[in-house]
């Protein structure tokens, strides 16, 4: 099973008038006349040939005033010997990805951060729904009294049927059981009083 590789929306040029010197000697980022040598070989393929030299990377980027230039210079002097290291020329490519200006993000939710930004344009806060109340359904339950049952849906093949049953009350007809209403009536014992503990008489010539 072959394996496809993935695209990437990446565009190269075609001819690029610029070259990518590798390999070249440490002294020549540091000693004018080895750069005045080094520049005299590319000169004579262009003369408004320009030079850029990192020395970080140990690299020079040669660009010329045309493609065929370039392409001329690194036919002739790809691998040859400078200085006792052989050089090694490449072409620059020009890679243009999308815009050539970094873009700032769509502000699709933005709001969302906290704190909160200003909302998008056209957003309006969604109002509450308002409660839905079966009446129907309340009065059916008010009527039911104790054991008695109200089918809010009837069964299907496929679904079950959903009754309302009315509890009975525990107590029945036994009046001898408790009442809450009767106990309310009751009257409460008064609380008792806390009293106080005196304070003794104070005596200012009394030792202490």
């Amino acid at each position: 099973m072959q394996q496809k590789d993935a695209t990437v929306d990446v565009k190269f040029t075609d001819l690029t008038n610029a070259l990518i010197a590798c390999r070249v000697p440490e002294d020549l980022f540091s000693e004018d006349p080895l750069k005045t040598s080094f520049e005299a070989l590319f000169r004579s393929f262009d003369p408004e040939v320009q030079f850029q030299y990192f020395k970080s990377f140990r690299r020079v980027r040669i660009s010329f005033s045309d493609a065929l230039a370039a392409a001329e210079a690194r036919l002739r002097l790809h691998k040859t010997d400078f200085h006792g290291k052989e050089m090694r020329l490449y072409f620059a490519q020009s890679v243009h990805i999308g815009s050539p200006r970094l873009e700032p993000p769509k502000p699709d939710k933005q709001f969302l951060i906290s704190p909160p930004a200003s909302p998008p344009v056209g957003w309006s806060q969604s109002l509450d729904a308002r409660p839905v109340i079966n009446y129907d359904l309340l009065c059916a339950i008010s009527k039911l009294g104790p054991g008695d049952k109200y089918e809010l849906q009837t069964a299907t093949p496929t679904t079950p049927s959903v009754v309302v049953h009315v509890c009975d009350d525990e107590r029945g007809g036994d009046s001898s059981a408790p009442d809450d209403s009767d106990q309310d009536e009751k009257p409460r014992p008064p609380r008792q009083k806390i009293v106080q503990t005196r304070r003794p008489d104070y005596t200012p010539g009394a030792e202490q």
